[in-house]
């Protein structure tokens, strides 16, 4: 019996006995021929001074600015208001339909009301006025152009 366990021990342990306390998992491999590990100076890795983390966009990335908005409001107002269709502007079109709209309160607008043709039109013409607006301003003031 002793023999049979001193041989599975030795095949067990390939000669030598079997550690009961290993301290790492990893193997440490020493060679002339390995580059010693050095730190990473990927820019994704570094930590940077204010409070250790990176980012990748700028912590005020939108750049609001009030200057934007006035005007860009202003700008879309200006041309929505020309009466251009039939007689009538936009911006009066929207406002007149939002008028019958709320006149039968608490019932929503149909899905044929013209509300929603001139609500999506003023909207996304308010909205492009302000995204041209941030470019250009922003670019200016930036010096791209």
């Amino acid at each position: 019996m002793a023999t049979m366990a001193t041989t599975s021990s030795v095949a067990a342990g390939l000669g030598s006995p079997l550690p009961l306390l290993r301290r790492s998992s990893k193997p440490t491999l020493t060679s002339g021929f390995i580059r010693p590990q050095v730190a990473s100076r990927s820019p994704l890795n570094l930590k940077l001074a204010s409070g250790g983390r990176f980012t990748c966009f700028e912590r005020d990335w939108l750049r609001t600015d009030l200057n934007v908005i006035g005007f860009g409001l202003i700008g879309w107002l200006a041309p929505s208001s020309i009466p251009a269709i039939n007689g009538n502007s936009l911006t009066g079109l929207f406002f007149q339909s939002i008028g019958t709209e709320l006149a039968h309160w608490p019932t929503g607008p149909a899905l044929t009301s013209q509300f929603w043709l001139w609500m999506v039109l003023w909207h996304l013409g308010l909205f492009l006025c302000l995204t041209f607006g941030q470019i250009g301003f922003k670019g200016r003031s930036e010096e791209y152009f």
